[in-house]
C-alpha cells in the first residue's frame, strides 16, 4: 500500500479524550500513531462522532483541533486543523471545568 501522508507517523500508545459540543461531551480514546499533521485514534464506537472536534493528549496536556479523515467501526484517522495548544492556555479556558483525570 502506498503511503499518502505528507509526514510519517510514529507509533505511540497514549491516553486521549475527544472533546466536542463546545466541551459538553467527552469520549475516551487511545492514540495509536501520531505526527505533526494527524493521528490514528481507537474508540469504542464512531457513531455520532462529529466531523470536527478537539483531541486532548493527556501526557502532554496539549489540545489539537482535529477533523476526521477516515472512519472505521472502532477507529478514526484525524487531520490536525491548526497548531496544538496547552490545556492551560487562556484560549482554552472554556475547557478548564472539564475533568481529565
Amino acid at each position: 500500500m502506498e503511503e499518502k501522508r505528507k509526514v510519517p507517523r510514529r507509533r505511540v500508545l497514549k491516553e486521549g479524550k475527544i472533546i466536542f459540543a463546545d466541551g459538553l461531551r467527552l469520549l475516551d480514546c487511545t492514540i495509536r500513531d501520531m505526527s505533526s499533521n494527524g493521528a490514528k485514534l481507537l474508540i469504542a464506537n464512531t457513531v455520532g462522532l462529529p466531523d470536527t472536534f478537539y483531541l486532548y493528549e493527556k501526557s502532554s496536556g496539549m489540545i489539537y483541533p482535529a477533523a476526521i479523515a477516515w472512519r472505521q467501526p472502532n477507529s478514526i484517522g484525524v487531520e490536525f486543523k491548526g497548531p496544538a495548544s496547552s490545556i492551560h492556555d487562556a484560549a482554552n479556558k472554556r475547557f478548564a471545568r472539564l475533568k481529565f483525570a
